[in-house]
């Protein structure tokens, strides 16, 4: 029978393993390059990256980008009219105030006065303008024909009902 080796009884005796012979650097390094390799041979691929180039024009549907939406010319002229004049408004407004306090007459019927009155022409000389174009509109078109030859002018009437659960139409003439 052969004795055990003195780092062994330590070991058993729950003791540090003084006695044990230390591992060259060299060893301790090739069992780490081991594990290593051990643990990346392991791996498997999880993702994978496209670098082919994405076509100009495609047929996926167009996205919003961040900013003012898209809008018709129409739609953009009339935006930027509506930001100038709130733009203006304020401009007019703020100078009228600083006249006003440095007058000294800033009282809430001056200023009524004052900001009240334009408005009101504005509003009625819109409100004038926008009854002579409906007017203008809708009048009737006048039609100027010209035939050469007989003309015969057919001025019947058709009445239509319509009555019951099933739709049934009946067109009759008065002639």
């Amino acid at each position: 029978m052969q004795l055990p080796e003195p780092y062994q009884q330590q070991a058993q005796a729950g003791q540090p393993n003084l006695g044990k012979p230390a591992e060259s650097a060299n060893d301790q390094a090739q069992k780490l390059i081991e594990a290593v390799n051990e643990a990346l041979a392991d791996q498997h691929v999880t993702s994978y990256r496209d670098d082919t180039p994405l076509p100009v024009v495609g047929t996926a549907a167009p996205v919003p980008q961040p900013g003012r939406p898209p809008m018709s010319q129409r739609a953009t002229d009339a935006s930027a009219l509506m930001l100038s004049g709130g733009v203006a408004t304020a401009l007019i407004g703020g100078t009228a105030s600083l006249v006003m306090v440095a007058s000294g007459s800033a009282d809430p019927v001056v200023c009524a006065i004052v900001v009240g009155a334009p408005t009101a022409l504005v509003l009625a000389i819109g409100r004038v303008v926008g009854r002579v174009k409906a007017t203008v509109e809708a009048a009737p078109p006048t039609h100027h024909h010209h035939y050469n030859g007989d003309v015969v002018q057919d001025s019947r009437s058709i009445t239509t009902t319509t009555r019951g659960v099933i739709a049934n139409t009946r067109n009759t003439s008065p002639n």
